[in-house]
């Protein structure tokens, strides 16, 4: 098997695997218990929060362990609706994780505005200047890195736009981080970060929340995180978690650019999104010459190559995917659109037979004729 869908998920890697084996075996105890056992658990926990902020370069007061990047998007954008003042609004860009997108669509339609992105699906920077400096927005949500199309956002340049003027700024780094250095993330407001994105555990994942948060109400309860989220917490996970983004390696382009050129040279036709923008290495989303998606993806699976449509999150929803929509992009070309994406161990051999693969799936859907009005997938 060839696995290429690791923007969805990623399995855990054999370091998370043993810190997580390890903590259940010996500090599986509850944090909060007053006992010498229970002490060392919160000790151990105290030391894995002081990694990730020295990792993100933040205060460990400012991480939040939680479940994942939904419960730290849905945090974010409630955070930011129960402070927004009348007459202000939240800028979120129109190609967010569905995880900040639906619960933005829930609010009240006056708290929100929507910023496009360009044809090359970056988000439209000037317009987000033009707004904050204009002193209607109380907070912005832009992502690191889009899960579908793999461009990057300037995030760095709306984190100093948003700091000059005192807007909070969130970001989902759900897909930068454990591909790219995160040392910077630390000086953004709220960030997201997520376990199984990067070789840890499913459930598991952070928030970084600003120093002074005093309204950030997450779970009530119990006065576990600094009591911004009741619940005993998952030392076990968490410390899975952070041996899988110790271990994670960044990712050479060049593989992924010469797939493109490969594939590009056995199917004519094919286009790449966003494939004159700065993108995530590992990522390569293909808009193939012909066929509906969902036939690509069955006829490589079926060879042993596992790639997407896209958004694992929004695959379960009809209709083409809203984040090509707001590129631009045709709803029957949408239609016909393929994601792939790596890892650090990836090879060039494995790019190699996906290619050969993607050219053999290519001729037998070009010599099938449909019969009877049905076409076999």
């Amino acid at each position: 098997m060839h696995y290429f869908d690791y923007n969805s998920t990623v399995p855990v890697t054999s370091d998370a695997r043993t810190a997580w084996t390890n903590a259940n075996a010996e500090h599986w105890f509850n944090p909060s218990s007053p006992y010498l056992q229970g002490s060392s658990v919160r000790v151990r926990l105290d030391e894995a929060r002081a990694s990730f902020a020295s990792l993100l370069g933040c205060q460990p007061k400012e991480i939040i362990f939680n479940s994942g990047a939904t419960e730290g998007n849905n945090t974010a954008i409630n955070y930011f609706s129960r402070t927004c003042e009348r007459g202000k609004r939240i800028l979120v860009s129109s190609i967010e994780h569905p995880s900040v997108r639906e619960p933005a669509l829930r609010l009240d339609k006056e708290k929100i505005q929507w910023v496009g992105v360009g044809s090359d699906g970056v988000v439209d920077l000037e317009l987000i200047q033009d707004q904050i400096t204009s002193g209607c927005i109380h907070a912005v949500s832009v992502m690191a890195a889009n899960n579908e199309t793999g461009v990057i956002q300037p995030w760095m340049e709306i984190q100093d736009i948003c700091r000059s003027t005192g807007t909070l700024f969130h970001c989902d780094a759900v897909q930068w981080i454990g591909k790219l250095n995160c040392k910077d993330l630390g000086v953004v407001d709220f960030v997201t970060g997520c376990a199984h994105k990067f070789g840890g555990p499913k459930g598991c994942g952070f928030l970084k929340i600003p120093e002074s948060s005093d309204h950030v109400s997450i779970l009530q309860g119990g006065a576990q995180e600094g009591g911004y989220r009741a619940g005993t917490e998952d030392y076990p996970s968490i410390i899975s978690m952070l041996a899988a983004l110790n271990v994670a390696n960044p990712i050479d382009s060049k593989l992924r650019d010469s797939f493109e050129t490969e594939l590009s040279r056995l199917v004519s036709g094919i286009e790449v999104v966003g494939g004159d923008s700065l993108r995530l290495a590992n990522t390569s989303m293909l808009i193939m010459p012909q066929f509906e998606n969902h036939r690509w993806v069955n006829r490589l699976s079926r060879r042993g190559f596992l790639v997407s449509t896209g958004s694992a999150c929004a695959s379960a929803k009809e209709g083409p995917s809203y984040v090509l929509k707001a590129m631009g992009i045709a709803q029957e070309s949408a239609s016909r659109v393929v994601r792939v994406s790596s890892s650090s161990s990836t090879d060039s051999h494995a790019w190699q037979l996906l290619a050969e693969a993607f050219c053999e799936v290519f001729l037998e859907l070009q010599a099938e004729k449909p019969s009877s009005g049905i076409i076999a997938v």
